[in-house]
C-alpha cells in the first residue's frame, strides 16, 4: 500500500563534511546527498531524466546518498547549473547535487541488479519505446506542463483530495487540486509549483496503487499549464490562496475576494470610464465590458463602488450601455457618469491598501491600434463567449472543464475550424460574466493567454 510507506524524513550526513559545487570539476557523474529514507531508485533517476539520457546509477541507501551518471557532461552541468537555482526535492526533501570525482561510474552489475533494471526500463521510455503519453521525459525534452491528469481505477475505496496531497506532496509542492467524475471515473488535475516534480511524480507513480490491489493511478500531462481554482473545499482547493470561499454560502468577504482580482497581474484592460459603481464590485466592471480603461480607484470608505476612467467619452458612454444593470456577485451593477473627469492618482506610499491603480501602460489592452477592426466586435454581455489564442493540443474537454470549474455550467461549445477560436454557452449570462472575469488572459502555456470576450453570436 503506497499511503503505508515509511514517510520519515530524515536524512544522514553532515554540513561539515558538504563540499563547495566548484571544488570539483564538471563531469558526467553527479553526486547526491541527503537523500530521504527509503528513496527508490526510480525517484533519483527522476532528477536527472528532464535533462539528458541518464546512463548509470549507484544506490548508497545506508548513507543516504547516490550517484547518477548523465549521458554528456554538457547535461550534468544543466542539470547542476538548474538545481543550483532551483533547490532539488525528492519527497518534499531538499537534496544536494554536486559533481563527482569520478569520471564515470563502473558498477558490478550483479550488486547493482535492482538499479539496472530500474535504468533498463526508464531508458525504454527515453529511447522512444514508449507510448506517446510519456512524450515529456523522450530524448532529456522538458516536461510540457507542471499539471498532471490523475485517473483512478479499480477505486474500491474513496481516495479524497487530502489523499493525493500526501503522496504527490513527496515530489515536490503541490499548489493546486481539482477533483471530478467523469464518465463515471473519479479524477483529479493536480498543479505543482515546477514541471520537474510533475514529471518525478507521474514518473514514479504512474501505475502504481494507492491501497493494497486497488486504486491504480494513471497519470498523464494536463494540456493545461495551471489551473483556476474557485473554491477550498472537498473537491478542490488552492493552497496558495487559503482565503478563498467554500462555496457553499455568502460567507466569504467580498471586498477583500475584490480587492484580490484587482491587484492581480491578470486584471483585463476592460472598464467603464469615468463611471461610478455601486451595489457590485469593481472587477465586475474590470472584466465585464471589452473596454480600454485607463486608471481605476476603489472607492475608501464604499469598496462596493468605484471609479474607472477610459480612454475617451465613447467608451464611457458604450460602457454604461452594455453594464448598467447587469447582474455581478449575485448584485445589480449601477453604472453613471461620474462627476471626476480624472482619477486621480495618489503620492507614492499613501494607498496602503492598493485601492487606486494606472492601466494605462497595461499589456493587456485590445484595442492598442487606432481603427483596430477588434472595435466592431464590442458586445454587450451575452451567455456565448467567444475564445480566441488557444493553445494547439488543447481539447474541447480542457476548456470544459476549464470553464465548469469557474463555477458555471457549460450549455454548448463549438471549434472555429482552425481550433485556434471557439465559442462557449454557459447557462445564464451572470455566468458569463463570471467566468470572463475568472478566465481572460489565463496562462495557457507557451506564451499564450486566452482571450475572451462577449459575442453576439449562439451555438
Amino acid at each position: 500500500m503506497y499511503g503505508n510507506s515509511p514517510n520519515s524524513m530524515t536524512a544522514n550526513g553532515s554540513d561539515s563534511k558538504k563540499q563547495r559545487l566548484d571544488e570539483s570539476p564538471p563531469s558526467r557523474v553527479l553526486h547526491i546527498r541527503k537523500l530521504p529514507n527509503e528513496v527508490s531508485e526510480t525517484e533519483v533517476i527522476a532528477l536527472g531524466l528532464p535533462f539528458g539520457k541518464v546512463t548509470n546509477i549507484l544506490m548508497l541507501k545506508g548513507k543516504n546518498q547516490a550517484f547518477l551518471e548523465l549521458g554528456t557532461e554538457e547535461a550534468a552541468i544543466t542539470m547542476v547549473n538548474y538545481y543550483t537555482a532551483v533547490t532539488p526535492q525528492v519527497r518534499n526533501t531538499p537534496v544536494f547535487i554536486q559533481y563527482s570525482n569520478h569520471k564515470e561510474l563502473k558498477t558490478d552489475s550483479a550488486l547493482n541488479q535492482r538499479a539496472q533494471a530500474v535504468l533498463q526500463a526508464v531508458s525504454a521510455v527515453q529511447d522512444g519505446s514508449s507510448p506517446s503519453s510519456h512524450q515529456g521525459v523522450l530524448d532529456g525534452a522538458p516536461p510540457p506542463s507542471p499539471v498532471l491528469r490523475i485517473i483512478i481505477d479499480n477505486m474500491f475505496y474513496p481516495v479524497t483530495l487530502d489523499v493525493l496531497q500526501q503522496i504527490f506532496s513527496k515530489f515536490g509542492t503541490v499548489m493546486k487540486i481539482i477533483t471530478f467524475t467523469k464518465n463515471n471515473q473519479f479524477q483529479a488535475l493536480l498543479q505543482f509549483s515546477d514541471p520537474v516534480n510533475a514529471q518525478q511524480a507521474k514518473l514514479s507513480l504512474d501505475g502504481q496503487n494507492i491501497y493494497n490491489s486497488c486504486c491504480t493511478l494513471r497519470i498523464d500531462f494536463s494540456k493545461l499549464v495551471n489551473l483556476n481554482v474557485k473554491y477550498n473545499n472537498d473537491k478542490s482547493r488552492d493552497y496558495t490562496r487559503p482565503d478563498l470561499p467554500t462555496g457553499d454560502g455568502e460567507s466569504t468577504n467580498k471586498d477583500h475576494s475584490l480587492l484580490g482580482k484587482y491587484t492581480s497581474d491578470s486584471i483585463s484592460a476592460a472598464a467603464a470610464s469615468r463611471v461610478a459603481l455601486s451595489g457590485s464590485g469593481v472587477s465586475g466592471v474590470l472584466l465585464a465590458s471589452n473596454l480600454n480603461e485607463e486608471r481605476v480607484k476603489i472607492l475608501y470608505n464604499k469598496k462596493d463602488s468605484a471609479l474607472i476612467q477610459l480612454s475617451d467619452g465613447n467608451q464611457a458612454q458604450l460602457a454604461m450601455s452594455h453594464l448598467n444593470g447587469q447582474k455581478v456577485f449575485g448584485k445589480v451593477m449601477r453604472v453613471t457618469l461620474s462627476k471626476h473627469q480624472t482619477v486621480a492618482l495618489p503620492r507614492e506610499g499613501l494607498d496602503d491598501q492598493l485601492l487606486t491603480k494606472d492601466f494605462s501602460g497595461s499589456p493587456l489592452h485590445r484595442f492598442k491600434k487606432p481603427g483596430s477592426k477588434n472595435f466592431q466586435n464590442i458586445f454587450p454581455p451575452s451567455a456565448t463567449l467567444h475564445l480566441s489564442n488557444i493553445r494547439d493540443g488543447v481539447g474541447e474537454d480542457d476548456l470544459r472543464l476549464l470553464f465548469s470549474n469557474s463555477g458555471g455550467t457549460v450549455k454548448a461549445f463549438k471549434f472555429f475550424q482552425d481550433r485556434k477560436m471557439a465559442l462557449i454557452q454557459m447557462s445564464s449570462v451572470e455566468e458569463a460574466i463570471q467566468t470572463l472575469m475568472d478566465l481572460h488572459n489565463y496562462d495557457m502555456g507557451g506564451n499564450h493567454h486566452l482571450k475572451v470576450s462577449f459575442s453576439k453570436s449562439t451555438i
